[in-house]
């Protein structure tokens, strides 16, 4: 299925020198601000606490980042959950307390600053099996409930932090031997550094932004790893064939074809995908926002790269058509000759 058709073949590779200096100043810039600024990584990753707080109305989350803050939780994450009524706090770990009496703690502040100071336990149970908390002022006034309290262990987030940097590493190796087994070695080293450089630069996004990198961002950079090499192994593919069929053709002519004769695919199918997730980006509330932005930042540059980066790493790595079609011998016209 085409949209639309480009007889004239694009000249990428004869601009493809400019392209990766751009795109290794901008790896460059991304590997900086990881070094200097870091991740701001979640409660699932550090250990701490997870609250979830129910207000009678939209709730006020500036006012209570204000009220955590002012207990000595700075840069603890406030975020309103599905609806905005829900709010979600998420605490580091802390010395002074036991971690439930912290979330207790947190939400007296929170009380006294609504509508009065009154906590009492509330006949239904939460989601974690222990019976919600209540505050309410006046008789008449809607209460303000904590829902949920959980625990997550410093031990548990290095555990996390551990599995999951051994995903990306056996993402990596499994797209490698995978690429070099159906192509070959060169490009699977070039789908390798174009991966990669998509990875770095979505972490580097998130370091200078000082975006929360949770575990929903973990998966995002997971599956741009997959998403991107679909789109370098539909152009591969295509240059493999271009080698069979054009034989008058140079190395570069091959690529510019394969990558020009692509386009309209690419268009097709990374902007129904981009559709899906700035849906998720636009109405699918804090839970999935950072796990859209990573991956609206990795479905476009993993465009980018796969189209200048992998394809013209390919090209200086020296792949030619005796790479991945082996010439046929010819039969030697004497063998089998009655003397």
């Amino acid at each position: 299925m085409e949209l639309f058709r480009i007889k004239k073949d694009i000249p990428f590779m004869r601009h493809a020198l400019i392209f990766n200096v751009i795109s290794a100043l901008t790896f460059v810039a991304a590997v900086f601000f990881l070094l200097h600024k870091g991740l701001q990584f979640s409660v699932e990753f550090t250990g701490g606490t997870v609250m979830e707080v129910t207000y009678p109305k939209a709730a006020d989350v500036d006012g209570i980042r204000k009220t955590v803050e002012s207990m000595g939780f700075h840069d603890a994450p406030v975020q309103t959950f599905g609806k905005a009524q829900d709010v979600v706090i998420r605490l580091p770990v802390t010395k002074k307390d036991a971690k439930v009496s912290v979330a207790d703690t947190v939400f007296e502040a929170l009380c006294k600053n609504e509508h009065g100071s009154l906590i009492k336990k509330d006949g239904d149970v939460g989601s974690n099996g222990a019976s919600k908390v209540i505050c309410q002022g006046a008789a008449n006034a809607e209460p303000v409930k904590l829902q949920r309290v959980e625990l997550v262990g410093a031990q548990v987030g290095d555990e996390l932090a551990h599995d999951g940097l051994m995903a990306l590493l056996f993402v990596v190796l499994g797209v490698m031997l995978y690429l070099a087994i159906r192509f070959e070695w060169k490009f699977a080293v070039a789908a390798i550094v174009a991966n990669l450089h998509d990875v770095i630069i979505i972490l580097g996004f998130f370091a200078f932004f000082e975006w929360e990198f949770n575990l929903s961002v973990l998966a995002a950079v997971l599956a741009v790893l997959g998403y991107s090499v679909n789109e370098s192994v539909v152009i591969f593919d295509r240059i493999r064939e271009n080698f069979r069929k054009q034989r008058k053709m140079s190395v570069t002519e091959v690529i510019d074809n394969a990558i020009t004769s692509t386009i309209s695919r690419t268009i097709i199918t990374h902007g129904c995908t981009q559709m899906m997730v700035l849906s998720m980006l636009l109405i699918g509330g804090p839970t999935l926002h950072y796990f859209a932005v990573a991956l609206t930042i990795g479905i476009c540059f993993g465009i980018y790269s796969s189209v200048f980066v992998a394809a013209a790493i390919a090209m200086w790595l020296g792949v030619k058509r005796e790479d991945l079609i082996k010439p046929v011998k010819e039969k030697d016209d004497t063998d089998g000759a009655v003397v």
